[in-house]
Formats: structure tokens, sequence, C-alpha cells
């Protein structure tokens, strides 16, 4: 009867690997956290988000090399445990490598001016387990220390620990930081339930109790051995070793804001270059090492055109230098992108010299939403065409003009007549010397709307392809 029950257990558990191993692609759904957010006004919007943008961005030049400030505009849905389990809603975060969430009891320190918890507190369910000292998942949270110190660290004998035999003393509770924030948690194993029935066992997660200024649970989705995809891979790398999301053009609109936008796993661009009469297209560029920062996707930019005067980015743009200083960070989480001052003041003078010459500067809504330059327009601002040219051979990627001009009713103080107002969507993110030890600048989740972003870690590249995204997600979904 043993036997019996033996072979039927290792039935089941084959079965569950082979039907991840099988699967060609998964498709999720990413929310936008604005679709739970209320404005009172564009310019608080703007603000808002222009100072979140600002701040995730300086927080990656401290002494301490630290992942990105965690938040983000998109979030991922899924089950931690046994059936039945609730939902659990964690922010996506291409900058950072680990997933963790918070779990009851909970206490989250500073949290006052946060955004609230997308969803309750995880309880533990029946099925998690903690994580042993000796494993390798236990190393890397601890930033690699050998898994000898980690379980001295949890109290497991010497002699045990000479012989390998601490598997019942627990991985000590590891410190994760952000740019303003941090928390401790320990490390779990359970199932992980992704929205379309799939289910990955032994799936390692940190379980937090106490938070700085931490509300909301990541996904982490960076290089590293604890990031989604990197658990993901090792059970099939042909899931997790390319992913892609395509996040739906919304400026902001609150109807737009509300739909899915694609996040495909184990995506084959290669194979899939034509749905229906679409033709797609891929632009590619490297991916750049980062010694310091290893959980980002770098790549090199190159210069930045607007119009048809193209202007080149410094050196420090082009590659990552040994103190992991330059390059540009493709970020999931950051609205908006961010160049280094002498970048960013050449794009905005050259970008003024052909608006500001027939428009009026609008001084006071640049004050009151943390960009600029913006302009007064009567009917329909003419703006030039700004593209980024990456490293690599002819990687052009052309912004659409939502993706960099951002229109909308002025009323100003709500007694003065209403205009038509429009702000170039790009930030200074300080001069060279503020952002050494740190990426050079970040293209933001706003400019990459309407396009497929394409992350192949296999290969090390970096794909851009302008697409419909709710089409394309409607095209998986059939």
């Amino acid at each position: 009867m043993a036997t019996c029950v033996c072979l039927l257990y290792l039935f089941l558990f084959s079965a569950c690997w082979l039907s991840v191993s099988m699967s060609e692609k998964l498709l999720l759904p990413l929310t936008h956290a604005f679709s739970k957010t209320h404005f009172t006004t564009p310019h608080h919007l703007l603000k808002t988000t222009s100072a979140r943008s600002a701040a995730r961005f300086r927080h990656r030049h401290k002494q301490v090399p630290l992942p990105l400030s965690s938040g983000s505009d998109y979030t991922l849905s899924f089950t931690l445990g046994s059936p039945p389990s609730p939902t659990i809603s964690l922010y996506l975060d291409t900058g950072s490598d680990v997933v963790w969430l918070p779990c009851s009891p909970f206490e989250c320190i500073l949290c006052e001016s946060k955004a609230p918890p997308l969803s309750p507190p995880l309880n533990l369910s029946a099925s998690a387990t903690a994580v042993p000292c000796k494993s390798s998942a236990c190393s890397a949270a601890h930033s690699s220390l050998p898994s000898s110190d980690l379980c001295a660290m949890a109290r497991c004998p010497l002699d045990a620990i000479e012989t390998s035999d601490c598997n019942s003393f627990p991985c000590p509770p590891f410190y994760y930081a952000y740019g303003d924030g941090s928390l401790i948690a320990r490390l779990y194993k359970d199932f992980l339930t992704l929205p379309n029935s799939l289910s990955l066992q032994n799936f390692t997660f940190g379980c937090a109790h106490t938070t700085l200024a931490e509300p909301v649970g990541v996904a982490g989705f960076g290089f590293g051995r604890l990031s989604l995809p990197a658990q993901l891979s090792s059970v099939s790398p042909q899931l997790g070793n390319r992913f892609s999301y395509c996040l739906v053009s919304h400026s902001f609109d609150s109807d737009k804001v509300r739909r899915p936008s694609p996040l495909i796993l184990g995506r084959n661009e290669e194979k899939e270059k034509q749905f229906g009469n679409e033709v797609v297209e891929f632009v590619y560029t490297d991916m750049l090492h980062n010694p310091k920062h290893p959980y980002f996707y770098s790549a090199g930019l190159e210069g930045i055109s607007v119009g048809k005067r193209n202007i080149p980015a410094p050196e420090n743009l082009k590659k990552v230098d040994r103190r992991g200083s330059g390059g540009m960070v493709v970020d999931s989480g950051t609205t908006f992108t961010m160049l280094p001052s002498n970048l960013y003041d050449s794009v905005v003078n050259e970008f003024d010299h052909r608006v500001g010459r027939f428009n009026e500067r609008a001084s006071a809504v640049e004050e009151t939403t943390g960009l600029g330059p913006c302009y007064y327009y009567d009917k329909v601002a003419k703006v030039p065409v700004i593209s980024l040219h990456f490293v690599g051979n002819g990687s052009r990627v052309v912004l659409p003009r939502r993706n960099y001009f951002y229109e909308f009713l002025d009323d100003g103080d709500g007694i003065g007549k209403k205009r038509n107002v429009g702000c170039l969507m790009l930030m200074n993110g300080g001069d060279e010397e503020e952002l050494s030890g740190g990426p050079g600048a970040t293209l933001g989740n706003y400019q990459q709307q309407g396009f497929e972003v394409v992350y192949d870690l296999e290969k090390r590249k970096i794909g851009f392809a302008r697409r419909k995204c709710s089409s394309l997600w409607d095209s998986f979904k059939n």
C-alpha cells in the first residue's frame, strides 16, 4: 500500500512539473495601480507621479547599493498556499530581485502617507514550510553569505554544521532595503498559483511582519536567484528565460487605465512575428551587466533625436563601469524617463526652440506639476518627434507623441479661463557627479506605453516593438 501511495505521489509530482515545462507561454494580466487611485486634478496627478519618479531614481545613488525604491504603477496577482487561498496583489518590479509580501500580523512603520495595501496580509497556509539555513536560497537572501555562517546564526550546533545536518533550522530573517524603505522577512516555500491555474511547487518568498514605509509587497522580476522569472526558469527555462509586457496606452485616462496590460512569460518573438494583419518588428539592444546593481536591466543609450537633430548621449550612458555607474535602466516601476542634466538640458533646449517659438510657456503649470517645459496652445500643438537611439546597429525607438507630450485642460485656480496645456514628459535626474555609482538614466514606463518590451535573459537582450497592447491581450486570450 505504501509503495502505491509513493508511486501515486511521484506521478502527481511529475505531472505538476510536466504541465509547467510543456507550456509554451503564459499570459498574465497587469493592473495599473492608478485604476484604484483618485486624483483631484491633473496637476495633483502629475505632481505626485513626477515626485515619485524622481525619488525612485535618486534613491539608487546611495553609498550602499540598493534596489530601486519599491513601488510601481503595475500590479500582478496570484495565490500562495494550498486552496482555498486568497488572491495576493504585488507590485511588479523589474528593479528588484526578490518576491516578498506582508504577512499577518503585520506592522508598517511610517506608512501614513503611502498607498493603502493592495490585499490583506497573508496568513501562511498549512502547506508553507520554512526554508532551511543550509539552502542556496537562504544564502541568496543574505547576499551570498556561506551556509555555515547562516546556520550558526540560526543556532544550529557545531557538530550538525560540520556534518551538514541543519535541515531543521530555518533560514535567519533577512534585511532588505529599498531607497526609501526597508523590511525584515523570513523565507518560506509554498505553492504558487498563477491566474491561469498553473501551480509552481516550492516557490520561495519572503514573509514580512514588519516594514518601514513599505505597505505593499513586491514581485521582483530583476536578475537574481529569488526573482519570479529565475524561480520559474529553474523548472521551465522556456518560460523563465524570456518575458515581455505590453503596457496599454492610457495617458492617465480613467477608462483606458483599467484595461489589463499583458505580461507574457515564455515569449518567443522570433516565432510570433505576425498577429493577424500586424507584422511585428523588434529593435534590440544588448543588456549591460552592472556589478554594483546586478538586478538591473540596463542598456546603452547613444543619443536622443528631437526632430531631425540627433543629440549624443554622454559616454557614461553608453556603458556601465566597474563601479556600477552609467547605462540606462529599462524599468517597469518608474513612471517618467529620467535623464542626466546635461542631456536633459540639450533635449529641452531643442524642444523649446521648436515649440516655444509658437506657443506661450505655461510656467505656472510647470510649478504645480513638477514637469516642464509646458505650453499653452489654442487647437493643436505642433511638436517634434523624439526618438531614442540605443547602442547597436540601427537600434532606434521612435516614441509616439502621447508618450512624451501630455495634453490636458488647465483651469488654473478654478476661476480663470480654461486653456489647453501640453507638457514634455521627461525629467532631469541630476548631474553626472550626483549619479556616480548608479544608473545614468532610466527609461520610465510612461515612455514604454504602446510597446511590447521583451527581456531575453538567455541572450541578454532587450527588444522593443510598437504594438496595440489591448489587441495583443485579446489575440493571446483568444
